[in-house]
């Protein structure tokens, strides 16, 4: 198996090495012409479509949360307080609201 293997490997070494014919590099004839690949464009980019749909959901409530009925009036009191920052004591204005009926 040994000597088979040993032949065959000078055999393709003989073939690869020395060529039967030589080689001559092939030109083309003057009137033929080449064909060359035009320049591509790069592909159109598309804008992904996006669907818009409509909002179905009820519109935002106000605070407060409950129907305070068709003649309440909003009551506000204002005042300062004093408010103990790392800065230093602040007054600051509050506010506070509630309905009463009307």
């Amino acid at each position: 198996m040994k000597a088979i293997g040993a032949i065959l490997a000078v055999f393709l070494a003989g073939a690869l090495v020395l060529p039967s014919q030589p080689s001559r590099a092939q030109s083309t004839p003057s009137g033929v012409r080449v064909a060359q690949a035009e320049p591509t464009q790069p592909p159109v980019r598309r804008i992904p479509r996006l669907r818009i749909y409509p909002n179905y959901e009820p519109a935002p409530e106000v605070y407060p949360r409950y129907f305070p009925g068709p003649n309440a009036v909003r009551e506000c009191n204002a005042t300062y307080v004093q408010e103990y920052r790392p800065s230093g004591t602040v007054i600051v204005p509050r506010m506070h609201c509630f309905w009463r009926p009307g």
